[in-house]
């Protein structure tokens, strides 16, 4: 379980995205603006994060907004940027 949760994480467009998540909601267009992908990559990426149960999103009007749903990858994400910046 732990492998497959990492699995998903490790991707460079997944990882921003979670960097960014950590501080607060984004839509999938601000997401994918972020990491300068088509908005579909963008939706493929979170729905694979969702689907492990990392994200949670609701929905508002035509916008979907995504936010995490794991405590615990603030902790990952900050082994990762103490060690690789």
């Amino acid at each position: 379980m732990a492998a497959g949760c990492l699995r998903t994480v490790a991707h460079p467009h997944r990882l921003r995205m979670l960097q960014l998540l950590l501080h607060g909601e984004y839509t999938v267009g601000e997401l994918a603006q972020a990491c300068d992908i088509p908005s579909s990559g963008a939706s493929e990426h979170l729905g694979k994060m969702r689907d492990r149960g990392l994200l949670t999103n609701r929905r508002q009007g035509r916008q979907i907004y995504y936010s995490v749903a794991e405590p615990g990858l603030a902790h990952i994400m900050e082994c990762i940027e103490n060690r690789f910046g």
